[in-house]
């Protein structure tokens, strides 16, 4: 006979379940929303949606509450009546999909790192998902997309100056495929000699102010990037063992693989298709939050990891010609992002001013100016590229002069409601 669990014998965890750092997003199927449990980790066994008459429910999982609180409060604010076998049944299924925090959670998380680390390099995630897995495929996606938007002459007149770094998106191919054909072929030429890439990409499931290194190669449908082994063990013995705490974030993390995508594209046109053994070495760093500085009174200027961190690599940039990557996105807004009415005309227009600001700061390589107008409005637009931006213009260390290469506000919910908004920006020495 099959075993049921007793009511009242849950684990401690289970009994003040708490949700792990998940994508949470609304989602509709045949005039029935549910929520959308997406796991940025990978951990979850298979796709996990939930009813919308249990979000109360999912929004009281915060660890602060046990089981019985959690069922008065339901009963008292939404008039829900659960019994204590079936709140019980939903935590257990919950732990079971690997959505709570806890031994389930914490084992397939040591799993995933484990099988992470002892391959030969870091898997393409969106490989025949966000792109063709395919080598050919992929060339011709990339290669249609710059033929339908070439290059731009803005900024050509400073073409005789050393290129130093540029703005990517890092949103999907799908919609932000312009900005990213436009800003990636004005700097192929100047790719030919590149020796050295350093990529600040967001890390969307990120902590506070981490900086995330990794000691895995990044690979491509065409090959792999050589990794500096002896830079990264340099950096986390500045930035402590944290700067690994969160490694496994490298490999779902999509910020990073869509710039270096692009990034292979172009050396492969400039350098020939088959100059695998000549590509740069790649130093990938994941960027978390700047919520600390943002909301607080804390200064990014004095966090002496940031100032650690820019410092060993202006170091290693040294007699090298390297390129600095930002890979990040600038406004999400609208409803799809919590905002309580839709973006209309008049609004993206207030968006598209607010975000040449930003970006005027970004062509000066005024990483405080850049910042510090963010922070000014607490970065209502919520850009999620706060950070590897803000990175990225410390190591330039304002000694650049930018231009844009495109901008575009692209949809991000069915009715066009929401928008995310993205740029290209090229970076060059200054005289």
């Amino acid at each position: 006979m099959q075993q049921h669990p007793v009511p009242g014998s849950l684990e401690p965890h289970l009994n003040f379940p708490r949700i792990r750092p998940l994508d949470v997003r609304w989602v509709e199927d045949r005039k029935e929303r549910f929520l959308h449990l997406r796991d940025p980790l990978g951990l979850t066994p298979g796709e996990v949606f939930v009813p919308d008459y249990l979000a109360p429910f999912l929004a009281l999982c915060d660890g602060e509450h046990n089981l019985a609180t959690i069922r008065a409060a339901l009963a008292v604010w939404r008039g829900m009546s659960l019994t204590p076998q079936e709140v019980e049944r939903m935590v257990r299924e919950l732990d079971e999909a690997v959505v709570l925090v806890g031994p389930r959670a914490e084992a397939a998380q040591r799993e995933a790192l484990m099988a992470y680390r002892i391959s030969p390099f870091r898997q393409p995630a969106l490989a025949n998902s966000g792109y063709p897995g395919d080598p050919t495929l992929l060339d011709k996606a990339l290669e249609d997309f710059c033929t339908r938007f070439p290059i731009q002459q803005d900024g050509a007149g400073e073409a005789s100056t050393p290129l130093v770094g540029i703005l990517s998106p890092h949103i999907d191919y799908t919609r932000g495929h312009k900005v990213y054909a436009e800003c990636w072929q004005a700097i192929a030429p100047a790719l030919a000699d590149c020796e050295q890439v350093i990529v600040f990409g967001t890390d969307h499931a990120g902590g506070p102010g981490k900086v995330t290194l990794t000691k895995q190669q990044y690979a491509t449908p065409w090959g792999v990037f050589p990794a500096d082994e002896q830079l990264t063990d340099t950096l986390i013995h500045i930035l402590g063992e944290g700067a690994l705490e969160e490694e496994l974030h490298h490999a779902k993390e999509h910020s990073i693989e869509l710039a270096v995508v692009w990034l292979h594209h172009m050396l492969r046109k400039v350098k020939g298709k088959g100059s695998f053994r000549s590509l740069p070495t790649l130093v990938p760093i994941l960027c978390g939050n700047m919520f600390p500085y943002v909301r607080g009174e804390e200064d990014p200027e004095q966090d002496r990891g940031f100032e650690g961190l820019v410092q060993r690599l202006r170091r290693a940039m040294e007699g090298k010609r390297t390129l600095v990557v930002a890979a990040g996105d600038l406004a999400h807004v609208g409803p799809a992002f919590g905002d309580s009415v839709a973006w209309d005309l008049t609004a993206r227009a207030r968006l598209r001013n607010a975000d040449e600001a930003s970006l005027d700061a970004v062509c000066l390589g005024d990483a405080q100016g850049f910042f510090q107008g963010l922070k000014a409005e607490g970065d209502s637009r919520r850009v999620c590229g706060l950070t590897p931006i803000y990175l990225a213009l410390r190591l330039l260390g304002g000694q650049v002069s930018g231009y844009r290469t495109g901008y575009e506000q692209c949809p991000a919910d069915a009715k066009g409601d929401s928008l995310v908004s993205i740029a290209g920006v090229v970076w060059r020495q200054k005289v």
